[in-house]
């Protein structure tokens, strides 16, 4: 990946992104005060450098789905190549090299108990350099309003102007076809990918792919997130923590970290802990004084294990060069 340093304008692209991924340039343009070429321009940019694309991420849950989030220790002349094997499949999602090199994590939906069962068994028990294999599922995730603060700049009435005003409907049953899951898979490319390339893709019309995106949207079984790695907004300590909470306090808990700034997301699980979290930070220094100044006045946390990203392999729907 291009080394690219993101100026204030890719700042206010990439968080306009964030809360619209499919707005035309022209309402970009609008709210970020610049023409419309300069949107373009710029997006066409950081796309080509591998820095910043909008993702359209399938919502699982929507269809019956199950979450789990995975954590496998190995060895470290292995974890490269199992977290490559790992990334390549197309039911995994934030695949991570950690602390050292000795455990990936990785999150996957699967449908049917044999589908996790190939996931889990079939394919990882196989390798004598997996150590262990840990599966969480998760039961409820937790996010702040606004996603990730780390993206947050522009102000109030910005983002205001800028949010997607699409009604979910949660409750609206959803069958999938063939030609979604064609299209779900194009956008998970790209998810601004042109109407006229995505009828080509599912052999619809134009008219026929939009009306299916914006149901697929409305329903909430498709969502646009921007795909952006956090060192090139200035994040270089990134971490994953497993927390034991009472559970008398783990919902109050996973709210107050779903509040806090430096957590990108949050959710509560099943497993040897109840709680998980990602955590993005400007260095070391910083995670340090997060952890024992946030973290560890936090009365329901009995037990916090934290493992250092060493490299993002996967994130949603794009696979990293190790």
């Amino acid at each position: 990946m291009e080394t690219v340093t993101l100026d204030d304008l890719d700042r206010g692209l990439a968080h306009a992104l964030q809360l619209d991924g499919r707005a035309p340039f022209s309402k970009i343009a609008g709210v970020l005060g610049v023409s419309e070429n300069t949107v373009a321009r710029r997006y066409r940019r950081l796309r080509a450098a591998g820095v910043l694309r909008v993702v359209g991420a399938l919502v699982g849950a929507r269809l019956g789905n199950v979450v789990w989030t995975i954590r496998l220790r190995c060895t470290p002349d292995a974890a490269g190549s199992i977290a490559m094997s790992l990334a390549r499949r197309p039911d995994t999602f934030w695949v991570h090299l950690l602390s050292g090199g000795t455990e990936i994590s990785c999150v996957t939906q699967t449908r049917l108990p044999e589908e996790r069962d190939a996931l889990l068994l079939q394919k990882l028990a196989r390798s004598g350099r997996v150590s262990s294999v840990t599966a969480h599922c998760v039961l409820k995730g937790f996010a702040g309003p606004g996603g990730w603060a780390g993206l947050s700049c522009l102000s109030p009435r910005q983002v205001e102007a800028m949010r997607d005003g699409t009604p979910i409907v949660a409750d609206e049953p959803v069958e999938l076809s063939e030609g979604d899951h064609v299209l779900l898979g194009a956008l998970s490319v790209d998810g601004r990918t042109g109407l006229a390339d995505l009828a080509v893709a599912t052999g619809w019309s134009e008219s026929t792919v939009s009306r299916r995106m914006d149901r697929l949207r409305r329903t909430g079984v498709l969502s646009y997130q921007v795909d952006l790695p956090a060192d090139v907004l200035g994040y270089h300590a990134e971490a994953r923590l497993w927390m034991s909470v009472r559970p008398s306090a783990l919902v109050a808990t996973a709210e107050t970290l779903a509040g806090h700034p430096e957590v990108s997301f949050t959710a509560v699980t099943t497993g040897p802990t109840n709680l998980v979290a990602t955590v993005i930070c400007r260095d070391s220094l910083d995670l340090y004084r997060y952890l024992t100044e946030r973290v560890a006045t936090l009365d329901g946390i009995t037990h916090v294990e934290t493992a250092p990203v060493v490299r993002t392999v996967k994130r949603n729907g794009a696979v990293q060069p190790l």
